[in-house]
């Protein structure tokens, strides 16, 4: 009885230690994980605050999807995304978030791209579209799927209040906003029927107006839509992955 209790004991001692040493090695992988994300993130922050020139309190949102561990040891993380409110990029200010594919953890090289988006309100949006001239930005209203101002045209040597709704878009890397309807005298007309109307002078209002936004903005982002979400416009652009590492894409665009 002895002798056949000796090598259980031995072996119950050995499932222990190799439990215990399981258990280590988890938790040794749990904390590289723990500090290899933290550092991720921080750093990206930093980087984000240093290249935007926002407030080093600015709260900024770092997201690393997956496990960072084995991304890092590969050299590149999958998918990064970075989300703050209130942050100004040239003549836009808004509520910002940017997904990167393929971002290296060294510098020097570049990432394999990504699309960022920037949500303006009403109060935004104004700001902004002051900006085009003769647009009078104070009377916009925001309403999916279309912004609408106030004006007036001549007729006569009267001023006739006209009602403005303009649907958001993108060309060629500018705002685009594109006459959708009238409102006169409460009566909803189309393009046809006020051109019919006020003939000539109607013209200013029913052409498409194009604010170029690309000169103020790294070369490394191109906008591609403009859409009204609920009272909100989104912006939404191309993120070349060579901002990352490349000064030529993170300098100011031009217009053409």
């Amino acid at each position: 009885m002895t002798d056949a209790a000796a090598p259980r004991r031995r072996t119950g001692r050995w499932i222990a230690v190799i439990v215990v040493v399981v258990v280590l090695l988890i938790g040794a992988v749990v904390a590289a994980e723990f500090i290899a994300r933290s550092v991720v993130t921080s750093t990206v922050r930093s980087l984000v605050v240093q290249n935007l020139g926002i407030p080093d309190d600015q709260d900024v949102n770092v997201q690393v999807a997956g496990l960072v561990l084995p991304q890092v040891i590969t050299g590149r993380l999958d998918e990064v995304a970075v989300s703050s409110d209130d942050v100004t990029l040239g003549p836009i200010t808004g509520d910002v978030r940017v997904d990167l594919r393929g971002v290296p953890v060294s510098a020097g090289a570049a990432a394999d791209g990504g699309v960022a988006s920037v949500r303006l309100d009403q109060d935004q949006l104004r700001a902004l579209l002051g900006q085009l001239p003769d647009l009078p930005a104070g009377t916009l209203s925001v309403a999916a799927p279309d912004v609408t101002f106030e004006t007036s045209l001549s007729l006569f040597g009267i001023a006739i209040p006209v009602g403005v709704a303009v649907t958001p878009g993108a060309a060629d890397g500018d705002l685009t906003l594109t006459p959708a309807s009238f409102q006169v005298a409460g009566n909803e007309l189309d393009a046809d029927t006020l051109r019919g109307q006020f003939g000539g002078v109607a013209d200013p209002i029913l052409q498409t107006r194009s604010l170029c936004i690309a000169d103020r903005l790294p070369a490394g982002l191109t906008l591609t839509s403009a859409t009204v979400q609920g009272q909100d416009l989104v912006a939404t652009f191309d993120v070349a992955g060579g901002i990352v590492n490349d000064p030529a894409l993170q300098a100011d665009g031009t217009c053409g």
